[in-house]
């Protein structure tokens, strides 16, 4: 199985406990994950990370085997704000008060908000395949609303998305992650198992759409503020997105991440969305570039 050579462990983060698994040695590099999955995702990446980092790749609050907290009419318990204090407490926990970050999907929106709110913390960033939570609400298309129509789905009231996901939410689950460039092929059949029966869990379902239902109200308003206060991710960061997938038809990436950032770089990869699974050797190629060389 992926990670044998990692250790699991579970982490108390203020009110949530968080699972991870930590391997290998050097500088500290944080891997996030995105939706609907589970720190899995990086099992093609890991192992050759691991040769020149201390990797510690989790589950994010609400997904895999993380804790699936009570939130409330505000959505705040899934803001990105609080993940993001989930994962710098992780971090603590093990002893590192800097550290390097790549992320994907949902995990790099943890990400984003992590190097705004812990400027000490984080030392690099790389975000894969995503522009800025706001940006992509605000140029909503038709196709944009197509290709992610579950962003839409999601943020509905409780419990419409959660009674049609509950119903079958393997079916779910294949229709997201499939519908995109490379279908269901990139997945190792292990993998996606794992991916199924974590959304199948008591809850999982109904985190997941408070995640979602955050994006689309609390986290804008804490990224509107920072906007307003003229705040920007001040450590150097790099994006990466799949030449094949949405980002790149829908937006100017660099761009956008040139509005919120101030030392910004990046380009496509020959792949689609999920880069870790699709891309991997071209990801840890990258990754290598860009973090090795920092002294922590």
């Amino acid at each position: 199985m992926p990670f044998a050579d990692f250790t699991p462990f579970r982490v108390t983060a203020g009110d949530v406990d968080i699972f991870g698994v930590k391997g290998g040695a050097g500088p500290p590099l944080l891997l996030l994950h995105g939706h609907p999955q589970n720190h899995l995702i990086w099992h093609r990446c890991a192992s050759q990370l691991a040769e020149h980092f201390t990797v510690i790749a989790t589950d994010l609050r609400g997904y895999g085997a993380s804790a699936k907290p009570a939130s409330d009419a505000t959505h705040s318990p899934y803001s990105k704000r609080a993940m993001a204090a989930d994962q710098v407490a992780v971090m603590r926990h093990f002893g590192y008060e800097r550290f390097l970050v790549c992320a994907h999907d949902r995990g790099a929106r943890v990400a984003h908000r992590m190097a705004l709110d812990f400027p000490d913390a984080v030392e690099r960033l790389m975000l894969l395949d995503i522009a800025p939570t706001l940006a992509m609400y605000e140029a909503t298309d038709r196709e944009f609303a197509t290709l992610y129509f579950h962003w839409f789905l999601l943020i509905q009231p409780e419990p419409l998305p959660e009674t049609l996901i509950e119903g079958n939410p393997d079916v779910y689950v294949d229709r997201v992650m499939g519908s995109r460039h490379a279908g269901l092929a990139p997945f190792a059949p292990e993998v996606l198992a794992e991916y199924r029966k974590a959304l199948r869990q008591p809850g999982a379902v109904h985190a997941m759409c408070e995640d979602y239902r955050a994006s689309a109200t609390i986290d804008l308003e804490h990224d509107r503020a920072d906007i307003e206060r003229g705040l920007k991710i001040a450590c150097p960061l790099r994006v990466l997105w799949g030449a094949e997938g949405v980002i790149e038809k829908c937006f100017e990436p660099i761009d956008e991440w040139r509005k919120v950032a101030r030392d910004v770089s990046g380009r496509s990869l020959p792949c689609g969305h999920y880069i870790p699974e699709e891309a991997p050797a071209e990801l840890v190629a990258e990754m290598l570039s860009f973090f090795e060389a920092v002294e922590l």
